[in-house]
């Protein structure tokens, strides 16, 4: 296969313009925000992406410049030198989970600075509402702008982005606007996980998140004990033939306990249809995390699950005992063959204090053991109390009725894990497979792995295992090594899950590519660096 061949040039040209709308106001183009930190932005064709401040083809964003001179402002000096020095004081904050300033990440937008009288104002547009360091955000942007020499005021707002899952092409209508899906899940029962999982949605929405739980327990549902609706019967929208939610304390709830019906009594293959008409026709809105409280139990209805929805991530509900380990070690199994990552593991009953001592009834290390053995990195334990468990009896969520509380602390450090987690896992999968036309080769750098390698279009084209490539009785190849030209280049590339990505042909094809496949392909051992202008 022939080599990557490098570019005729390794230093890119801008051409740009600012255009004067009045004194002290400037229209700067597209070209400009992408080169304004050429140095920092070439490595990675996605921050050249996340410098586009709100630009479209239609309409350029406007901006207002300024400079100093002897203590006066003179438009003389272009807007661009203006919008250079505050993108790049911005440029300071790094953004602690991604490891990446918020420019680079994309967070600026609607960046206008005025000459007159030495105004700076943007937006912030965090990744979710719910975000643990907005505050801090927000803070440091104020003063690392009010630094500059000729700024005199500085407006900074807050905002997070729309919520919408990473891939929404092929999902049902109801879930295309929910930007993560957490399972709580233990796979043994009486261990507390519907316990955990009300608790945990409450702290996110106390957060500043839209949320919602789905109890997906069609044999048991706990939700309409947890909680305390005043409408505890689920309504239909006759015209839409969909479900609209209940509420309590602004989460949406759904669960087969407020059908009307009680407890099911039907077969496996009756609930999974069951729990499929639940989930994927409620009216969910949008919302920023949907919390579904697992079965117990990895068969039909737990596979159904995992396959209807992306799901984002799953938080893992166990107590001390060695039994609990076990079936708990099935869960955490079946989340990795499903390419769900663990982000949390929560030890429940694992402690109680009494007379200035701790005890551990039930033992100790099974939480910890499930954090070693399967390399879940965060272990969050809840201890034995009676408030607790009546809380789950009474209606009232413990986060709600004792929001200062030692349990209530614990919520909110697995709520700040499980945003920040979140966000990390979107960035991953969002970026983990690109096109760079550039190199004209597929870059893939898979979530949880430090390794990045190129490969050439065609050898992925060629490579693909569907059934219009293979025949799928005899393994026959069908697709010839000459039906794909070795000048091809994919249209488009979109994560499909936390497993695949979905690649969009010229010749109308859609290929599925398991990153475990791409790990597999022959790479490119040369591939050419471009060199900052």
């Amino acid at each position: 296969m022939p080599l990557l061949q490098a570019p005729s040039s390794s230093t890119l040209t801008f051409h740009h313009f600012t255009s004067q709308l009045r004194p002290g106001v400037y229209v700067a183009d597209k070209s400009f925000l992408q080169s304004t930190f050429s140095g920092s932005c070439f490595s990675s064709q996605r921050y050249v992406k996340a410098l586009n401040l709100s630009y479209t083809s239609s309409s350029l964003s406007s901006f207002t410049a300024k400079a100093a001179s002897n203590g006066a402002y003179s438009p003389s000096v272009s807007g661009q030198t203006a919008e250079s020095e505050v993108l790049k004081a911005l440029s300071q904050i790094i953004d602690p989970d991604f490891g990446t300033d918020i420019v680079s990440c994309g967070f600026v937008k609607d960046l206008v600075v005025d000459d007159n009288p030495g105004e700076v104002s943007f937006r912030l547009e965090l990744t979710t509402p719910a975000c643990p360091i907005k505050d801090m955000f927000e803070q440091k942007a104020n003063e690392v702008v009010a630094e500059l020499p000729w700024v005199k005021k500085v407006n900074v707002t807050m905002s997070a982005q729309p919520a919408k899952p990473i891939y929404a092409g092929q999902l049902p209508a109801s879930l295309q606007t929910i930007s993560n899906i957490i399972a709580v899940s233990s796979c043994k029962g009486g261990v507390g996980k519907s316990t955990v999982a009300v608790n945990l949605a409450y702290t996110l929405a106390d957060m500043g998140a839209r949320v919602g739980i789905f109890d997906a327990d069609v044999y048991g549902p706990s939700l309409p004990t947890m909680v305390s609706p005043e409408n505890r019967i689920l309504e239909m929208n006759a015209e839409k033939r969909t479900i609209i939610p209940t509420e309590y304390m602004g989460v949406k709830l759904v669960s087969f306990g407020f059908a009307g019906q009680g407890r099911a009594i039907m077969r496996g293959p009756m609930v999974s249809g069951v729990i499929n008409q639940l989930l994927t026709t409620t009216e969910w809105g949008e919302l920023d995390y949907l919390v579904i409280d697992m079965p117990p139990g990895t068969g039909d209805i737990q596979l159904t699950l995992c396959q209807v929805v992306p799901l984002t991530a799953a938080v893992i509900v166990t107590t001390p005992q060695k039994l609990a380990f076990i079936d708990v070690a099935k869960g955490v199994r079946m989340f990795s063959k499903l390419k769900v990552p663990c982000v949390a593991v929560v030890e429940n009953m694992c402690h109680f204090d009494a007379d200035g001592k701790r005890y551990y009834p039930f033992g100790r290390g099974s939480g910890s053991q499930v954090v070693q053995q399967f390399g879940i990195p965060h272990l969050f334990d809840l201890p034995i109390q009676p408030a607790l468990s009546a809380s789950g009896d009474s209606g009232i969520p413990e986060v709600v009725a004792d929001p200062q509380g030692e349990v209530s602390r614990t919520f909110q450090e697995l709520g700040v894990c499980v945003v920040q987690q979140c966000a990390k896992i979107r960035q991953q999968v969002s970026t983990a497979v690109s096109y760079d036309r550039s190199f004209k080769a597929i870059k893939v750098k898979v979530p949880d792995s430090d390794e990045e390698f190129y490969l050439h279009p065609a050898t992925v084209r060629r490579n693909d295992q569907s059934a219009q490539s293979v025949d799928e009785w005899t393994g026959e190849q069908k697709l010839q090594y000459s039906d794909i030209p070795d000048d091809i280049e994919p249209e488009e590339i979109r994560p499909l899950g936390n497993y695949a990505v979905e690649i969009i042909w010229p010749d109308g094809f859609n290929q599925i590519a398991p990153y475990d496949q791409l790990q597999m392909m022959e790479r490119l051992v040369e591939v050419p660096q471009l060199t900052p202008a």
